[in-house]
């Protein structure tokens, strides 16, 4: 039974004495200091194997070093797994008191189940239920938060050198901005996630593992969360000061958040799984040949090299989204890419040389913005660079204004960013900021690019430190 469940995620429990021990799940580990410590770690370990639906393998390390092969159920039995094998592992000829203890764990269970129903249960069967709250995160000491003085003379324009608020990052870690504004998240220099909101208080922080990734805001089970990822977990918070919650990922798995909802891409059968009710599902009736672009909560998007697109969902039917045709084109040539709504797709025409670059909607395929006849060559090294919030967007040349479907040709414009209603590029060396529809302006020198708006704020990042500048005063 034990070679047919998986190997994730990984878990170790480990003995130090009568009253301490700890548990590793897929790298994170829980602490216990309890009476009977071989109970609190069955409990923990099966909470989560019911969780995932399934029995999980386990490796139990006794304080003497020996250590056994365990198989934990949901409903908190374990059995010993090769025990003669672990034998050789230092046990000493020891038969595990694992499953013995858990049989004599499973009948108090049972004793106390039947004490509490008669004792407690019972007498309030018609009592009106009372709202329970989820688990909140513990008070941590806060990271230092001051205004100061942005010394670099490249301010982004419309803002003064003047900072409401700074803290300082992790080294080599980016910020990430709520989508409305309200909210930024950084890791800290002691290993911990904080969320700030506009004016620079701490809403809430929790340790991170060290091997981290940058956060990122994300939708999970239709819920915006924040989320970052280790190298064997996906890791997100609800909000609000809640527990994080924690999925375990596939040996060499790797996250990626290109659309709303992660996506985990398994390097070893070049499937997909996406997150569904706190889980994860592999992402069904993939077409041959097709690829797997982004994830929308629980829906993948997929797409053949020349469409049509493909939504693919846990226990329902493929749907096929067909690209409308823009005016002038004959066929598709090939799908290039997608981000959240939008998918990217490039048009032949009549003339061999020109292509039409069309922006088209995920959901119903339909036109959301075409862009000018282009050179095939020109327009596959043309750079997306979509807004977050989906009002503007610049592909390579071409920029977009989605509330009015119109859009702008700016010959050798390379988009690098946007903040706001602001599109950041180059045109040859120069940097240039601009909206859709109006006048560009050169800038000289090229500013510091903001990560996002913030309240009122521009957030920029130099030097391993935030910056929230104010507006420039007029």
């Amino acid at each position: 039974m034990a070679e047919k469940i998986p190997s994730w995620p990984k878990v170790t429990i480990r003995l130090y004495d009568d009253h301490n021990a700890e548990v590793k799940i897929a790298g994170r580990s829980h602490p216990i200091n309890h009476h009977d410590p071989r109970q609190a770690a069955i409990q923990l370990v099966a909470e989560r194997a019911a969780q995932l639906g399934r029995s999980v393998k386990a490796t139990a390390v006794e304080s003497d070093g020996a250590s056994w092969p365990l198989v934990i159920h949901p409903d908190g039995q374990v059995e010993a797994v090769d025990a003669d094998a672990a034998r050789g592992r230092g046990s000493g000829g020891k038969k595990p008191i694992w499953p013995i203890v858990v049989a004599m764990v499973v009948a108090c269970v049972l004793l106390i189940g039947t004490i509490v129903f008669v004792a407690v249960i019972k007498p309030n069967l018609h009592k009106k239920p009372v709202a329970t709250t989820s688990p909140t995160l513990p008070s941590l000491p806060g990271p230092s938060v001051a205004p100061g003085e942005y010394s670099p003379a490249t301010v982004p324009p419309g803002y003064s050198t003047h900072a409401s608020w700074t803290v300082d990052l992790a080294d080599g870690t980016n910020p990430a901005i709520k989508p409305d504004g309200t909210e930024v998240a950084i890791l800290t220099t002691d290993q911990k996630v904080a969320v700030f909101d506009s004016n620079g208080k701490v809403l809430w922080q929790d340790n991170v593992p060290k091997d981290a990734e940058n956060p990122v805001y994300t939708t999970i089970d239709s819920k915006l969360v924040l989320a970052l990822t280790t190298q064997d977990s996906l890791i997100y918070w609800p909000g609000g000061g809640a527990e994080s919650k924690q999925i375990a990922l596939p040996d060499g798995a790797q996250v990626q958040f290109f659309g709303k909802s992660p996506l985990v891409t398994l390097s070893s059968t070049g499937g997909a799984m996406v997150v569904s009710g706190g889980e994860l599902k592999a992402v069904p009736n993939q077409p041959r040949w097709s690829t797997i672009l982004l994830a929308e909560g629980d829906r993948a998007l997929m797409s053949l090299y020349k469409g049509p697109l493909f939504w693919s969902q846990p226990d329902k039917p493929l749907q096929t989204v067909q690209p409308q045709k823009p005016g002038g084109a004959t066929a598709i040539q090939r799908v290039l890419a997608a981000s959240p709504d939008y998918a990217l797709v490039m048009w032949s025409t009549s003339n061999p040389d020109e292509v039409i670059p069309a922006v088209q909607s995920t959901a119903s395929g339909k036109l959301a913005a075409v862009c000018p006849r282009s050179k095939g060559g020109d327009v596959e090294g043309w750079d997306w660079v979509p807004d977050p919030n989906r009002r503007i967007a610049a592909w390579g040349e071409c920029l977009i204004n989605f509330s009015t479907h119109g859009v702008t040709m700016v010959p050798d414009f390379q988009p690098e960013s946007i903040t706001g209603s602001l599109i950041y590029g180059r045109i040859n060396s120069t940097e240039y900021v601009m909206t859709p529809g109006r006048p560009r302006h050169a800038l000289n020198p090229a500013p510091t690019r903001p990560w996002g708006l913030a309240g009122n704020h521009a957030i920029v990042v130099f030097g391993s430190v935030l910056y929230a500048l104010d507006p420039a005063k007029k």
